[in-house]
């Protein structure tokens, strides 16, 4: 730690007046510059990736009482000890986990053509997407685009269902469909409706898997776009996947076809 602890009582502090911020609105990050990781895992997993924070917020219960959680807090440049009622009051969880670090905002990933990747089309649900960040990163898809109409990928409910996933991968969102193009990668998505059966068929690599909207699937023109369609097979009958199963098992299939 940089700086001695501070300690913050008072509920209009400037730098509690910003968490709040940032915990009300999924969005607020891209106007502060600044995430807000809440828990300790996703504090951990910051600092396992070699990341550091700018600020550290605990809970006075938990600077006392957690040494492990006060290791961490002060491992950030500044660290602020905050009563507990008041970090209750700040936190997006049922149980608040007593431990938050702030971070600066990170630069959009230039779109890179020599790896896997997801482009998530207009995918809204948060933890949706969380999870599928969660997958990509576990199953060796490195890149991760968000289109126009997506969960905000820096969001603390995307955050909470990546579990850390987001410091393993490139990341860019609101890029419109037509920057796929000069990516040069093999679009390849899924539908009910394909002919071409998932696992049946072989797969270019690297290749960008296309996952879409929750109700509406990919939007057409990019759908079109697609150098291949492809059909998850269900036996069960069900009509549809979640979308954050069909991606994981895409994603699975990508690695089962790379080793064969």
């Amino acid at each position: 730690m940089s700086a001695p602890p501070v300690e913050i009582s008072a509920r209009d502090n400037p730098l509690i007046q910003r968490l709040r911020k940032l915990t009300q609105d999924p969005a607020a990050y891209r106007k502060l510059g600044q995430v807000w990781l809440e828990g300790e895992h996703l504090c951990s997993a910051l600092l396992a990736r070699g990341g550091r924070a700018q600020q550290a917020v605990i809970a006075r219960s938990a600077w006392m009482q957690r040494p492990a959680l006060r290791t961490l807090a002060e491992g950030a440049l500044r660290c602020a000890i905050v009563e507990d009622k008041l970090f209750a009051q700040l936190s997006g969880l049922e149980s608040p986990a007593a431990l938050g670090m702030l971070i600066e905002t990170p630069a959009a990933a230039t779109p890179q053509s020599d790896r896997d990747t997801l482009v998530l089309d207009r995918v809204q649900d948060a933890g949706n997407v969380g999870s599928m960040l969660r997958s990509a990163a576990a199953l060796g898809i490195g890149q991760v685009l968000a289109l126009k109409g997506t969960a905000a990928l820096w969001s603390p409910k995307v955050l909470r269902a990546g579990q850390g996933a987001h410091f393993g991968l490139r990341l860019a969102e609101g890029l419109a469909p037509e920057a796929l193009a000069a990516m040069g990668l093999p679009l390849v998505a899924t539908s009910p409706h394909a002919e071409a059966v998932l696992g049946r068929h072989p797969l270019p690599r690297p290749l960008a898997w296309v996952l879409g909207h929750e109700g509406q699937g990919v939007q057409p023109a990019l759908l079109q776009a697609c150098a291949l369609t492809l059909r998850i097979p269900q036996p069960g009958g069900e009509e549809s996947l979640n979308v954050a199963a069909a991606a994981a098992i895409c994603f699975y299939e990508s690695q089962v076809r790379s080793r064969a």
